[in-house]
């Protein structure tokens, strides 16, 4: 398959944050970044200064979020997919964001490495300070797209939240920090995955509309922390009467509020 373009008509440039970034993707066929991706970014604190690891980047949005967010720090995004790690190249060259482009990177690997082909992969060991990470989430069983980088992005087999943690442990430096989002079903395996590496977990729920179940969670902990999980605040995303964002859930979308409210 040909590499993508920008004038590709299968291509768009979607503005994020009230235009402090754009994004080059794929127009069908592939994972969209969507408000998942602003949200995780979020639980960046906006004061956040160092190295943060954006695991399976596709292209880029998370890692984008982040550097538009936290004037301090750098981004790493990482990618697997060849398709994925052109996209993110061309957001990186796109001229809107120039002013982040200094601060952000991206490296063609799997997360899901270990030991020394990991290290040679070059996800080095305890070079990061935040680990961000959206991983495949859907299991097999369910409704899944045809399309082979749609369903990478999407579907997961049981192991991934121990794989993926695995890595960022390794990656973080001590007390550096994992965010994540996934399905609320998932609190099983990934809180199991956490154990022995990481602590302090707090757990935001995210919910379409207040009266109904969340829809989302994300978590982030600490690398060697002490501390049971807690359960923070929800985030509602939608007004009920018209499904217009909440004045928090728009903050977010703007870049303009950490989820953590740190």
């Amino acid at each position: 398959m040909p590499a993508p373009s920008p004038d590709d008509a299968d291509c768009t440039a979607d503005a994020f944050h009230r235009g402090c970034f754009t994004l080059v993707q794929p127009r069908k066929g592939a994972h969209r970044a969507g408000m998942d991706a602003l949200v995780l970014a979020a639980a960046a604190p906006a004061d956040f200064a160092g190295l943060a690891v954006d695991f399976g980047a596709g292209a880029g949005a998370v890692g984008f979020a982040v550097a538009a967010r936290c004037q301090r720090a750098s981004v790493l995004l990482v990618e697997r997919s060849p398709e994925m790690v052109r996209y993110a190249e061309l957001s990186l060259a796109h001229p809107d964001n120039r002013h982040l482009a200094p601060r952000v990177s991206i490296l063609s690997a799997d997360v899901t490495l270990t030991g020394r082909a990991r290290t040679e992969a070059g996800l080095k060991d305890r070079s990061a300070d935040f680990v961000l990470m959206n991983p495949p989430f859907n299991d097999g069983r369910d409704r899944a797209t045809p399309d082979t980088l749609r369903h990478a992005a999407h579907v997961a087999d049981e192991q991934i939240f121990e794989a993926w943690l695995r890595s960022a442990a390794a990656v973080l430096k001590p007390r550096g920090k994992v965010a994540m989002i996934a399905r609320p079903a998932s609190i099983g395996p990934i809180l199991s995955a956490l154990a022995g590496r990481f602590g302090g977990a707090e757990i935001v729920p995210i919910h379409a509309t207040a009266d109904r179940p969340a829809i989302r969670i994300v978590v982030r902990a600490a690398r060697g922390a002490r501390g049971v999980p807690s359960l923070m605040p929800p985030l509602i995303l939608h007004e009920q009467a018209d499904n217009h964002f909440t004045p928090r859930a728009e903050a977010i979308n703007a870049g303009e509020a950490s989820l953590f409210a740190d």
